[in-house]
């Protein structure tokens, strides 16, 4: 087992059943597992329906209620890790990410020595369609925000298309990953460039959603503004890395042993 994409879902009955079907049309190896939030959509009976068809590549996770986006990608993360996957990816369900660009966040990681590939909106060669401005204001300005406040040298430090080698999330105390939203994305990249792993952007071309309402919210906005303070302030007193005696070992929750 090579390689596995997780996607997030809250009301995304749009969208999803699309999105499964691009990416296994790939026909590239990857599993895909869904973790939906309760989505009184019916978002995970299509999947359900779907697992049918890709038995043994597509996998659903339930849980009751919104929890947030980064518990349910650390959710993910354990679970990809407890069966052995040794690139994990982060995607959106609503095309705003293209599953063609899996093959290079892979590649980046796979052959180019990345430990993270993030596609970036920001980086040449990359861009963004269908955005009003006041979106690409936030979006550049937060870019540019977080850099001047963390010192991290990525352009694009919010983004939400990412490869993870094994090794890197193996070695994050997720105990330590405090925001759940927006600014979740910043603090996992800051939490592996503060372990010195090896971050780079791959251009992509990211596309607004079609499909479905968006989860942008000034309150998102707020967190990600303060939460990159607080990211800051708060790596001068802790610290990212998973403690254990043997570097392959990692604690999983029960419901994830095989």
């Amino acid at each position: 087992m090579e390689k596995i994409v997780i996607i997030p879902t809250y009301n995304e009955k749009e969208n999803i059943a699309n999105i499964i079907k691009a990416i296994f049309s790939l026909q590239q190896g990857y599993h895909l597992l869904i973790i939906d939030d309760g989505s009184p959509d019916g978002t995970a009976d299509i999947v359900k329906d779907l697992m049918e068809v890709y038995d043994g590549q597509l996998f659903l996770e339930e849980r009751s209620g919104k929890q947030g986006l980064g518990t349910a990608y650390i959710h993910g993360f354990k679970w990809s890790i407890s069966r052995g996957y040794n690139f994990i990816f982060e995607m959106d369900a609503d095309f705003s990410h293209r599953p063609i660009d899996l093959e290079r966040l892979y590649t980046a990681c796979r052959y180019e020595g990345a430990d993270v590939a993030v596609g970036s909106r920001y980086v040449e060669g990359g861009r963004i369609d269908n955005w009003p401005w006041d979106r690409m204001f936030y979006s550049k300005g937060g870019a540019l925000y977080t850099q001047l406040i963390t010192w991290m040298p990525i352009k694009d430090p919010t983004a939400g298309f990412v490869c993870y080698k094994r090794e890197v999330l193996q070695n994050i105390n997720f105990k330590q990953i405090k925001f759940v939203g927006y600014a979740f994305q910043i603090e996992m990249k800051f939490a592996a460039w503060k372990l010195k792993f090896k971050i780079k952007e791959v251009p992509i071309v990211f596309t607004d959603r079609k499909d479905g309402a968006s989860k942008m919210s000034k309150g998102i906005i707020k967190e990600g503004v303060l939460g990159v303070l607080k990211i800051q302030f708060r790596s001068v007193f802790k610290d990212y890395r998973r403690r254990v005696r043997n570097p392959s070992e990692v604690a999983v929750p029960n419901q994830f042993k095989v």
